[in-house]
């Protein structure tokens, strides 16, 4: 898988005890690597993180991305080749109660991690892993392309239109081909839409919420029933993200910049629609409205258009969103019937394996 390129290589990621820093170090040790984690305490509790023990797999670092002198002693000690840089504060309603934390870590954490990749000559590749809500959102009934314009009406969305903005600088002035003839570094920002699957038990989430109620018999709370958003299981952009990485290795040049990674128009639900889906799939289970007038802003509508990553790296997902669901749910039906809890490593390695098994049966690129 990802031509090999994994194995036997550091690579450092940062948030690797959040939801989707979890899967990736999963997946990344699977692959061969060398993993080194850095990032603070796990988000929640229960987390991914902690039910797959994933302290004791790979090395973990605890580190606030907004220590520079911190993480530049990590990145020399280390000397990693591959860095993901996932930390990030990723809550739209907790950005609202603290944005100055929110524009620090999404900001100048950004800034901190570029810095250290600037300053770090082992590195070959960096992916910054963004989000969708990074594009000045005007309810567009079509995709945003990685060459709209960014922006943010929330606090959030301005923090990563703005980290954007930063990464940006950086690879025009310090990674581009004309900053170092010895050295070219492969960088580039990735954007996603909502990303679903077992191990997620962050606040205001969807997902956490409706397993926390189910799990407990009760009817699940949703604030924005009316909302459409992008579904798409956590192992697709993943792909994505791991086969790019594997191509900036090859070419630096060739791949560098901004790339959206994101379902079919099939997976663009409704909140209150994707809810039904996965009652369906826990097999009981009901919701009710929470909606508030006076709340503060969410975006209603937002789509990514994937035609670059199609056209490029010829990277597709594969799951409808039905398949993404049951997995979900079998994934935490496994966790939650287990007493005393088993450790899940093992599950998140099966999904791991029969999602790379399903799309070499497809015949993706990154899986010859």
């Amino acid at each position: 898988m990802f031509k090999d390129i994994y194995k036997n290589k550091r690579v450092l990621v940062t948030g690797n005890t959040g939801f989707k820093g979890s899967w990736l170090s999963i997946w990344l040790k699977e692959l061969g690597a060398e993993v080194i984690g850095y990032s603070l305490d796990p988000p929640s509790e229960p987390n991914n993180f902690t039910v797959c023990s994933l302290g004791g797999k790979i090395t973990h670092i605890r580190g606030d991305i907004r220590d520079l002198d911190h993480l530049i002693r990590i990145f020399n000690k280390d000397q990693p080749e591959f860095v993901f840089h996932l930390a990030a504060q990723a809550l739209v309603k907790l950005a609202y109660a603290e944005p100055k934390i929110t524009f620090d870590t999404n900001v100048g954490g950004t800034v901190n991690i570029l810095e250290a990749v600037r300053l770090t000559p082992s590195i070959k590749v960096f992916i910054n892993v963004t989000s969708d809500k990074c594009y000045d959102n005007r309810d567009w009934i079509w995709g945003y392309r990685e060459n709209d314009p960014l922006g943010g009406h929330d606090p959030y969305s301005a923090s990563k239109g703005c980290g954007e903005l930063v990464f940006n600088a950086y690879l025009k002035s310090f990674f581009n081909k004309g900053y170092s003839k010895d050295r070219g570094i492969g960088a580039a920002s990735v954007r996603a839409g909502n990303v679903v699957g077992g191990g997620d038990w962050g606040k205001y989430r969807i997902i956490p919420d409706c397993v926390r109620a189910l799990g407990a018999n009760e009817s699940i709370g949703i604030r924005n029933p009316h909302a459409v958003r992008p579904w798409q299981h956590v192992l697709e952009p993943l792909s994505g993200y791991l086969w790019l990485g594997a191509l900036l290795w090859e070419d630096p040049q060739g791949y560098s910049g901004a790339w959206n990674f994101g379902p079919d128009d099939s997976s663009h639900l409704t909140v209150a629609e994707m809810v039904n889906r996965l009652i369906q799939y826990w097999g009981i289970g009901s919701w009710h409205d929470l909606s508030d007038p006076q709340a503060p802003h969410e975006a209603k509508l937002l789509k990514l258009c994937c035609d670059k990553a199609h056209a490029e790296l010829h990277w597709y997902g594969i799951l409808d969103i039905d398949e993404c669901l049951q997995i979900t749910a079998e994934w935490y039906t496994k966790f939650y019937s287990s007493d005393p809890k088993e450790d899940m490593f093992a599950s998140c390695v099966d999904q791991i394996h029969r999602y790379s098994n399903r799309a070499a049966q497809k015949g993706l690129s990154w899986t010859a």
